[in-house]
């Protein structure tokens, strides 16, 4: 009789097939997406939410796992430098040796256990089990062990352990706590222009969920067909605002799907109503918007020309972009047009505007609480990257321009070096110009400083960190 094959050794518990739990799973599905390819959340997760909700049977999600999913992605990627350095201090080799999925799956445990109200116990199993599922047994049992250590405290008392103390380094000690890059608080530190108080407010309104906010197009909807919409209220500076609170869907208001509001910060808002009021000398029929895409801002001056009879040229570099600016415009009831041109590299003549945007290319440091990720991605060197570029729209948008109108210079970024540079080196090279107080323009809007340019900020204005300086050609 043969004899029969011996069983592998097992530790005598029966195999258990790991459990999916499709919300962390999709989770981790974003978070790799955003690692992976430089994809950003606010584009990969709304497609994925949508398929989820679209699913039959037990992976079918409703609002409640919408939103943890949601927060469990967003949440995280907030706090990436926070739970790094807990991370670090709970393994025993550099954070770089440690697999980037490993590592995403050990930050989606940590934000449950420090930064959500779920217990730790199921933070923890959950977390193993998605390890699991994704990762395989063996590296399950290196983040059950991690997040055991990091169970043990509170964020509060990780804080206290991992971050240098402020008396001996104020910089690193914010970039730890507050989760930013130590270059990125710096800027910040310099933009606001001192003082412990305002950078902390900045950087933990950095971290903070952004409400929703529309805006009604003029001639297309109003603000009070908004509002009566479930869960929304007036917006705080601009008329045309409104907010939805937490749990308003945008694509649910019937506005929204037929392109006759959208969804735009309150900051940029103003800046595109800053332009629309600015005082001119002479005629106003023709405006243009020099870097239109993806449409927001051109959506508004359309609509707010076209109750003047003035017509909006709205120019965007790249042709996909131009189509979403095309998009965002269709059934404006004034005249427009939307082209793919180079602003540096004008398609229009000297001198054919009254009122020219330039809204540029930017680092993107004034919406981190947006796009968290983008505090991660950016470098300093990449402000040479762009300084060629601001420049030279602001160039094009001051001989597009004709003596007597006004050009308005946008920026979601407060650095400086983006802001008042730009702006200051530009002018010197043309002295027929003069700098417009902008703060009279944003009427009621606070803490706008001694101008006459104007920053927003998060912490003080609840709107993303817009940048608005008005000029007018005067020879």
């Amino acid at each position: 009789m043969s004899e029969q094959p011996r069983r592998p050794r097992t530790s005598g518990k029966p195999y258990r097939r790991p459990q999916k739990d499709p919300v962390r799973m999709l989770a981790f599905e974003a978070l790799r997406a955003v690692d992976e390819r430089d994809a950003y959340a606010n584009l990969v997760l709304p497609p994925l939410l949508r398929k989820a909700r679209e699913k039959e049977g037990p992976e079918k999600f409703d609002a409640r796992d919408a939103a943890l999913a949601t927060e469990l992605v967003y949440g995280t990627l907030r706090r990436q430098g926070t739970y790094d350095a807990i991370i670090a201090d709970c393994v025993d080799r550099p954070l770089r040796e440690v697999d980037p999925p490993v590592l995403d799956v050990l930050s989606l445990g940590v934000h449950q256990l420090l930064g959500t109200r779920i217990p730790s116990h199921a933070a923890v199993s959950a977390s193993v089990e998605l390890a699991r599922v994704v990762l395989g047994d063996g590296r399950a049992k290196f983040v059950n062990a991690v997040l055991r250590k990091v169970a043990r405290d509170d964020l509060e008392g990780w804080l206290e352990r991992v971050a240098p103390p402020y008396d001996e380094d104020p910089e690193d000690h914010l970039a730890v706590v507050h989760s930013h890059p130590r270059w990125v608080v710096s800027a910040l530190w310099d933009s606001l222009g001192g003082g412990r108080a305002g950078i902390e407010e900045l950087l933990a309104a950095d971290n903070e969920r952004p409400e929703v906010t529309l805006v009604a197009r003029p001639g297309r909807a109003t603000r009070q067909e908004l509002l009566g919409e479930e869960a929304a209220v007036a917006g705080r500076w601009s008329p045309y605002a409104v907010r939805l609170s937490e749990g308003g869907e945008p694509g649910a208001v019937e506005a929204v799907r037929e392109g006759r509001a959208g969804v735009q910060d309150e900051g940029s808002q103003l800046v595109a109503l800053a332009l629309a009021n600015a005082p001119l000398d002479g005629p106003d029929r023709r405006w243009l918007d020099g870097c239109a895409g993806p449409g927001g801002k051109a959506a508004l001056l359309a609509a707010l020309a076209a109750e003047r009879g003035a017509f909006l040229l709205a120019s965007e570099k790249q042709p996909h972009r131009a189509g979403l600016v095309a998009r965002a415009l269709d059934g404006n009831p004034g005249p427009y047009q939307v082209i793919a041109a180079d602003g540096t590299r004008p398609a229009w003549r000297p001198g054919s505007f009254d009122r020219v945007l330039v809204d540029v290319p930017c680092t993107g440091l004034g919406a981190l609480r947006r796009r968290p990720e983008a505090r991660w991605r950016r470098r300093p060197e990449d402000l040479d990257g762009f300084a060629p570029l601001q420049r030279g729209l602001l160039r094009s948008a001051l001989e597009a321009v004709r003596i007597g109108g006004v050009v308005a210079y946008a920026t979601c970024s407060p650095h400086l070096a983006e802001t008042r540079a730009v702006v200051t080196d530009v002018l010197k090279q043309y002295p027929g110009t003069e700098l417009l107080d902008a703060r009279p323009l944003l009427p009621g809007v606070p803490g706008l400083g001694e101008g006459p340019d104007v920053q927003l900020w998060p912490h003080v204005h609840g709107t993303d960190a817009m940048y608005l300086a008005l000029v007018r050609r005067t020879s």
